[in-house]
């Protein structure tokens, strides 16, 4: 039986390769990469010759039946992503996990990540933190997000794509208040840039995506202890409610996020929303 080597790779900076990381490439049978022709260009760079078995959303069912096939069969498989560690919010955790349950060795093979470079020097707490990935572009799923962790404690990490961040900060600014944050972008790479600033100071730096270039990452003070302030009443957990509708989420949806938040009753808070819907 084969080992799976989940391999991270440089986000931006050649540089950062390691030696491990190289040989390990270099001797496994094949390699799953995110997109081949980025992986392309980094094994050309480092002279690897070596068969790639593409392995993405997609595709990700059907690619890692071949690839389990292969392992199981005695080959060894690494995994690469485009830019960084694989399998942390990414489609290669699919892969990890149908390793893991059928007996195949996985191992790691440490490289560098753009959550805990941008972390490292954002400038804000780094004893406890929590990783959000990407906001979604489905209005609802956003808010709903944004809801459950607006009073998280823990500094956030968020990645986002420049034609969006306009919007993520307008609507992190109305969830969370105007907090300090850190953006950090192109990092590693030769306009490597971090900005620590406050979301309202931010939106203003960046009044549209027109000029936005490079992916960020988004680092954001979790919530004082004073702006935590739980619902006493289910009078105003329904205020919580409607805060939420007024936003865009659907009121079953609101009712049931507040409801978990609070512990008040889904559903005594979707009747006072009913009732208010007739006045």
């Amino acid at each position: 039986m084969g080992i799976l080597y989940v391999v991270g790779t440089p986000i931006g900076n050649l540089g950062d390769m390691t030696y491990r990381a190289m040989e390990t490439l270099k001797n496994v049978d094949f390699i799953c990469a995110e997109d081949t022709r980025v992986t392309m260009k980094l094994l050309n760079h480092f002279e690897i010759k070596k068969p790639m078995l593409c392995y993405q959303e997609h595709n990700a069912a059907q690619a890692g039946e071949t690839a389990l096939r292969r392992l199981l069969a005695g080959e060894n498989a690494a995994i690469v992503t485009d830019a960084g560690m694989p399998c942390i919010s990414d489609p290669g955790e699919r892969l990890v996990r149908l390793c893991a349950e059928n007996g195949v060795r996985v191992e790691v093979v440490p490289g560098p990540s753009a959550v805990v470079s941008a972390l490292a020097i954002s400038g804000l707490n780094t004893s406890r933190f929590r990783f959000e990935g990407f906001l979604s572009v489905n209005k609802r799923q956003r808010y709903d997000h944004l809801a459950k962790v607006k009073n998280a404690e823990e500094t956030l990490i968020f990645y986002e794509a420049p034609h969006k961040l306009h919007k993520t900060l307008r609507d992190m600014l109305e969830y969370f208040g105007d907090r300090r944050i850190s953006l950090c972008r192109e990092l590693t790479k030769v306009h490597e840039e971090v900005i620590r600033t406050t979301l309202s100071q931010a939106l203003e730096l960046y009044p549209d995506n027109k000029s936005v270039r490079g992916e960020f990452v988004l680092v954001i003070e979790g919530a004082a202890e004073e702006e935590i302030s739980p619902p006493e009443t289910i009078g105003e957990a329904f205020g919580q409610v409607m805060a939420l509708v007024e936003k865009g989420v659907k009121g079953t949806d609101a009712c049931r996020e507040i409801a978990k938040a609070t512990g008040f009753s889904k559903g005594e808070l979707y009747a006072m929303l009913v009732e208010n819907s007739r006045e």
